[in-house]
């Protein structure tokens, strides 16, 4: 599984540059039938494939009782690796929140301390997306940092802005998390090639219109080409919670497909990777929509 988010470039499993097991049908622990099918299949077959049936017995020439399968991922690896990635963010986001005061004495500090921690942050996002293997040190460190940007930003909006808005926006987080898993899981959101190239493509003209609207922001003052308040604002802070809904469809199609085709453990880290990227997007759609609502009133 090289799993990535659509926000950072994401990759998906393949080694061909197809997305993860689209019309395939995985075989935790089998053989690989094609490569284009299996993410993890190589011309020579699945190298974390183990076939109990390779070698008999010598002695009754038989196939051997097939061995325990270990060191692979399972639906517990990644429930525990999200879960220390979002606890650590947690953590830190409430630490910022108490230590780093947003009152007028020290709101410039808070700030300072808030954008280098998301610059590194965001730094520590793309090493971790552009290597081969998961680094637990990196993603963890991500989640710290990142963390520390949210939980200041969340506090300059709870305390400024709109009185309630962190707690809003962590129920709206939450509520498309399960609701996004129920649909999933019930085949109501089928992820194929065809959703896929939707996403990734809507993502990629969200992305550019928001850097677009921030360099007028920063040249032009004001609001920048004002997709981020007013009427506008409101339109596309509901457009960036349903990418980020969407964003959730693709990281349980990688789980799930990386869980069937034998993934090694470590993957289980990316995976948390990918689900955290996800969730502080949508986390900060729903801040970011729920601050305006509150300006326009």
């Amino acid at each position: 599984m090289r799993s990535r988010n659509p926000v950072f470039s994401r990759r998906g499993f393949s080694r061909d540059n197809g997305y993860a097991g689209f019309n395939a049908a995985p075989q935790a622990g089998g053989p690989a039938v094609a490569t284009q099918g299996n993410p993890y299949a190589q011309p020579s077959g699945n190298p974390y494939a183990q076939n109990p049936y390779a070698t008999q017995d010598p002695q009754y020439g038989v196939p051997p009782q097939a061995p325990a399968v270990a060191d692979r991922m399972t639906m517990d690896d990644v429930v525990i690796r999200t879960g220390s990635t979002l606890g650590l963010l947690v953590v830190t986001a409430a630490l910022s929140w108490a230590l780093l005061p947003v009152d007028d004495a020290n709101i410039g500090r808070s700030y300072g301390i808030a954008i280098g921690a998301a610059l590194i942050g965001m730094v520590l996002a793309f090493v971790q997306s552009f290597k081969r293997k998961a680094s637990p040190a990196l993603i963890l460190s991500y989640a710290a940092f990142e963390g520390v940007f949210l939980g200041v930003v969340s506090s300059v909006v709870d305390n400024r802005i709109a009185s309630g808005a962190a707690m809003q926006a962590v129920i709206g987080t939450m509520a498309v998390f399960v609701g996004v898993l129920i649909a999933y899981k019930a085949g109501w959101i089928r992820v194929n090639r065809r959703f896929y190239g939707f996403v990734m493509a809507a993502a990629l003209g969200f992305v550019l219109l928001m850097m677009v609207n921030m360099l007028f922001a920063v040249f032009g003052g004001g609001d920048g080409l004002g997709f981020r308040s007013g009427t506008l604002g409101i339109v596309f802070g509901i457009v960036g919670i349903l990418l980020g809904a969407c964003f959730l469809a693709l990281d349980f199609k990688q789980v799930e497909d990386g869980i069937a085709y034998g993934a090694p453990r470590e993957e289980s880290w990316l995976a948390a990777f990918g689900l955290t990227l996800t969730l502080v997007w949508i986390y900060m759609e729903f801040l970011r929509l729920i601050s305006i609502l509150n300006s326009s009133d």
